[in-house]
């Protein structure tokens, strides 16, 4: 059976995803937290339901010096990994990391340092294994810079790039490279901050498209499908108007 590591699996979009892999085809997983009782309830159901193996271990995304220890140990417990899902993050009010660089710096480590640090560990581990996969959630957000979350944007923007140069390193391995775009999602991260939209979209939907985009082997996945062209137009707007606007 395949064993699938979880960066982040308290997210409502990782737990929702994992139970999409789980129902899909026997699976084990390695699911990771700050916290792990927060995942205990988590791993009891896959134990039950799916009859999944179900390893939880601690992980501080922000403790890089111990990110090669993380990766080995997790090899160690597990025997072997088939593939990696990056699914943390942070996002600020762009107000608030304007004004407050330890803000704006908690998201920029979260959202891109931390995923390179970690994310090229399970590269090099992947490349001599000539197989496996990379998914990580990256962000619309990070498609074109807007003043209403631009600083966010921009840690998803690089996010993004970093997915893009992996996958071209990966390809001639055997490694997939998924990187997955969500729009804005109904999670506890967007509770408060966006509300009553008609673009919230249901983490179960996102979960399936990132399970057909893993099937798939796809290479970016928009979630829900209509942020494709959203953004496509939006990065179609010339720069001297679309500075002008209030997008």
């Amino acid at each position: 059976m395949r064993t699938i590591l979880i960066l982040g699996a308290t997210s409502t979009i990782a737990q929702a995803t994992v139970r999409k892999l789980a129902a899909r085809s026997n699976m084990n997983f390695v699911l990771t937290a700050r916290n792990t009782e927060e995942l205990k309830p988590l791993k009891q159901d896959l134990e039950i339901r799916y009859s999944a193996s179900v390893i939880l271990k601690s992980f501080d995304a922000l403790n890089f010096d111990q990110h090669e220890t993380f990766f080995s140990e997790v090899i160690e417990e597990a025997g072997d990994i088939h593939g990696v899902v990056l699914m943390y993050g942070a996002m600020t009010d762009q107000k608030q990391a304007e004004n407050d660089f330890s803000a704006a710096r908690n998201m920029i480590d979260v959202n891109y340092t931390s995923a390179v640090s970690i994310l090229n560990i399970a590269a090099n581990y992947f490349e001599e294994m000539k197989r496996g996969f990379i998914c990580a959630v990256s962000s619309v957000a990070g498609d074109r810079g807007r003043k209403s979350n631009y600083i966010y944007g921009s840690t998803k923007a690089g996010l993004s790039v970093y997915l893009q140069g992996l996958r071209n390193r990966l390809h001639a391995s055997g490694v997939q490279v998924l990187t997955v775009k969500p729009g804005m999602v109904d999670t506890k991260m967007t509770y408060g901050v966006v509300e009553n939209s008609k673009l919230l979209a249901d983490p179960n939907k996102v979960a399936t498209d990132i399970q057909n985009g893993l099937v798939k082997r796809r290479d970016v996945v928009y979630t829900p499908w209509f942020w494709f062209i959203i953004m496509g137009i939006i990065k179609l707007i010339p720069e001297i108007i679309f500075k002008r606007t209030d997008i």
